[in-house]
């Protein structure tokens, strides 16, 4: 992800990954790398939103929704988490909208 202009990006799930839910908290298995991922509850939530394509500026909506969480410290923490899933080739990041 790039630091410009972060909420203008979309963001999807890469392919090759098996998810479970275990006590309210996903968990990831990455087929390509075998490697294993606690995505945590909101982590979780952030993981089913990008299901399918989603702009960044969309996830932080949701989540804001969702959660009594201040957009500001929403933007920077799903920022971080993004760019963890993206070092790991986990997400596919898009330039503009969906």
């Amino acid at each position: 992800m790039t630091n410009s202009n972060v909420e203008e990006q979309t963001v999807v799930q890469s392919a090759g990954s098996v998810v479970s839910d275990m006590s309210g908290e996903k968990v990831m298995f990455c087929v390509d790398s075998g490697k294993y991922y606690n995505l945590g509850a909101i982590g979780g939530r952030v993981w089913e939103l990008i299901a399918s394509p989603i702009p960044v500026r969309q996830l932080v909506d949701e989540l804001v929704a969702e959660y009594n969480v201040e957009r500001s410290v929403c933007e920077e923490q799903v920022t971080a988490f993004l760019r963890n899933l993206q070092e790991e080739a986990l997400i596919e990041v898009r330039k503009g909208e969906a």
